[in-house]
Parts: C-alpha cells; sequence; structure tokens
C-alpha cells in the first residue's frame, strides 16, 4: 500500500490505526518483558479474526487486563472471568480469556524457577533465544512468499506449550515474532524493510 509517499506491505489497509501500527510498530525489535507478554496475549486473541480486530481493541484490552500485569491477571477468579466475558471491549471468548490468564501463571512460573533466564536475562531472553537474540531479516519481494509458520516458530511454540502457555501454535507465534521484531518480514520494497534492520 502506498499513500501517495511511502510504499507499504501489502496487508496494510486504509485505516489509520493499521498505518501507524505499521510505521511505528510491527517488525521492531521488542524487548520488555511486559510488552513481549502483551504481544504474545494479542496474537493469541487474534486467533481466526483479522488482525485490525484485536488493534482497534487493544485500548479496551489494556483496560480490562490490568496494563498486560502477568501478576494481576494471574488472580483473576470467576468474577473476573465473567465480567470479561461481558465487555465488549475485548474479544469475548471463554476459552482465549482462560487462555491468557494460565499463560499470565506459567510467565509467572517461568520468572520464578528461572527458567526464562538461563542467559542472566528474563522472559525477552528466552523469547530472543529462537532466532539466537538478533533478528532474522528476510528480503520477501511479496506477500505471497512470506510462510506462515517456519522452524524457528515451531521450536518457539512447543517450547511455550511445553511450559504451559496456550493459543501459541506455530502460526501465531511466527505472527508474534514478526510483531515484535524476531523476523523481519517487511518486503523489500516497503520503505520500513531498511528502517528496522
Amino acid at each position: 500500500m502506498s499513500d501517495g509517499q511511502q510504499s507499504r506491505c501489502g496487508w496494510v489497509g486504509a485505516e489509520q490505526l493499521y498505518i501507524d501500527y505499521h510505521d511505528q510498530e510491527w517488525g521492531v525489535p521488542v524487548y520488555d518483558d511486559r510488552m513481549l507478554f502483551e504481544m504474545l496475549i494479542l496474537e493469541g486473541a487474534q486467533a481466526g479474526l483479522s488482525w485490525i480486530t484485536v488493534l482497534r481493541k487493544r485500548e479496551g484490552y489494556r483496560e480490562a487486563f490490568d496494563k498486560f500485569d502477568p501478576e494481576v491477571i494471574a488472580g483473576y477468579g470467576s468474577d473476573k472471568v465473567a465480567a470479561l466475558m461481558e465487555n465488549p471491549g475485548i474479544v469475548r471468548n471463554r476459552a482465549k480469556i482462560a487462555a491468557t490468564i494460565g499463560n499470565a501463571r506459567a510467565w509467572l512460573e517461568m520468572m520464578e524457577d528461572g527458567t526464562a533466564q538461563a542467559d542472566g536475562g528474563a522472559f525477552s531472553k528466552f523469547i530472543w533465544s529462537f532466532v539466537d537474540g538478533k533478528p532474522i531479516v528476510n528480503r520477501w519481494r511479496d506477500l505471497s512468499e512470506v510462510p506462515a509458520e517456519t522452524a524457528e516458530s515451531n521450536a518457539l511454540s512447543k517450547a511455550l506449550k511445553k511450559k504451559g502457555f496456550r493459543f501459541v501454535g506455530p502460526t501465531i507465534c511466527y505472527a508474534f515474532m514478526q510483531a515484535i521484531g524476531m523476523v523481519n518480514d517487511h518486503t523489500v520494497d516497503c520503505f520500513r524493510h531498511d528502517q528496522v534492520l
């Protein structure tokens, strides 16, 4: 897509929210634990839906899920789940809500048992270890070349599932990896491809 000045990846819609997300966030390396947790939850919420649907509800998610604080989310009980199921600001899917709570608990367990600290870091070290700590830079000419999953996303998916995470299949994990800059999947004609290197 192009706005007359910039050439963008073909998946970007005309909505300003979509354009801003692509131009400012997508593919930029993220190392902050809380932001990584947020993006993992949002990518899981997107399963079966379009990404713009989740983007439109992102602020609603932040409000409903206590700014993605795993310690708070892990303590959610049936009353909170019932309230979330009535909240139009999020995707009201019981399985996805339950997975978010379970993922917060799994995240906390990783932090407590030191699993995420193999390199002396935190959750980000664990996540980034699947690409040896640096982004994979692809040079796709067309969207049709971009894979839905890779060996790395399969490995990340298996590792997260083993630790108790849900809604983390290989395709979700690859979308997560693209979003947080573990892979640079901006097509080569996109103005952001070279900027996020």
